[in-house]
């Protein structure tokens, strides 16, 4: 059997509906399969060039989808359910992927890796995402202090961090400061009745990744009450931005990663 006989078994035409397929294809050389994109990718950056945009988040062109011919369509979790639901009607074949922590990220590429036949360039992609995060980790654990990190997803109503963007946290030498509300998979779950629980968790450092929008900082430190908060006292507050850690796929556990990582050495060396 030839080598392209092979190929052939596996999708062709993939529509990304969110960033991180398109990021894990590009990376593992398999980018001439995607056909179509989602508007909101900027990773890598050659693929808003060279790929036509089908579809926001909650939303997408299901005539120019359909117009593609795919025969995959890769989306995210059961905010997508809807379209998921149209094209699957349209006779399309859709895999809906719902990792909500950091081994299922890892998981997430080796089996997008399989399901295009390219298992071995996965696996090796997956070990070096592995690799990272243990570098990292081991660094982290050689830090005298442990800050306690509040993680912004959103801002009205606010919304704490999902659970990788925790483990993330965890992994880079923090400690989440709202870890039982990170283990729920809808934003929905993770609302904050008022800032008031913020000032009594008293976090070292305050994350922000308003997705779709830039994070104020001078906003939150303004908020009533969060004066009382160790880190608006000294100023400890940053954006991540949303494309390196919002998105379940590899940027978070390099780029996001790194960033926390890199915020919370700086702090812990100001601890003296």
């Amino acid at each position: 059997m030839t080598s392209s006989s092979i190929s052939d078994s596996f999708p062709q035409r993939i529509v990304c509906l969110t960033e991180e397929p398109t990021e894990v294809l590009y990376a593992l050389g398999e980018e001439h399969r995607i056909v179509g994109i989602s508007g909101f990718t900027v990773r890598p950056p050659r693929a808003r060039k060279e790929k036509p945009k089908v579809s926001a988040f909650t939303s997408a062109k299901v005539g120019e989808i359909l117009a593609l011919k795919p025969d995959l369509v890769i989306g995210f979790s059961d905010i997508q359910a809807d379209i998921a639901r149209e094209l699957i009607h349209a006779g399309i074949e859709v895999w809906i992927s719902n990792h909500r922590s950091v081994e299922g990220i890892v998981a997430y590429i080796r089996r997008l890796g399989a399901m295009v036949g390219a298992y071995e360039k996965a696996e090796r992609y997956a070990q070096r995402a592995e690799a990272h995060l243990a570098q990292v980790r081991a660094a982290a654990e050689q830090l005298p202090r442990r800050p306690k990190v509040y993680f912004e997803e959103w801002d009205e109503p606010i919304i704490t961090g999902i659970r990788w963007v925790a483990e993330l946290i965890g992994i880079a030498g923090g400690d989440d400061a709202f870890p039982e509300l990170a283990r729920e998979p809808l934003a929905k779950q993770r609302i904050l009745a008022d800032g008031d629980a913020v000032v009594q968790r008293q976090p070292d450092i305050i994350l922000g990744s308003w997705c779709g929008k830039r994070f104020r900082p001078e906003r939150v430190a303004a908020r009533p009450g969060w004066d009382a908060i160790p880190a608006v006292r000294t100023g400890d507050l940053y954006e991540i931005k949303s494309p390196i850690i919002l998105q379940p796929g590899p940027a978070a556990l390099f780029d996001g990663l790194d960033a926390m990582h890199a915020l919370i050495v700086d702090w812990a060396k100001r601890q003296g």
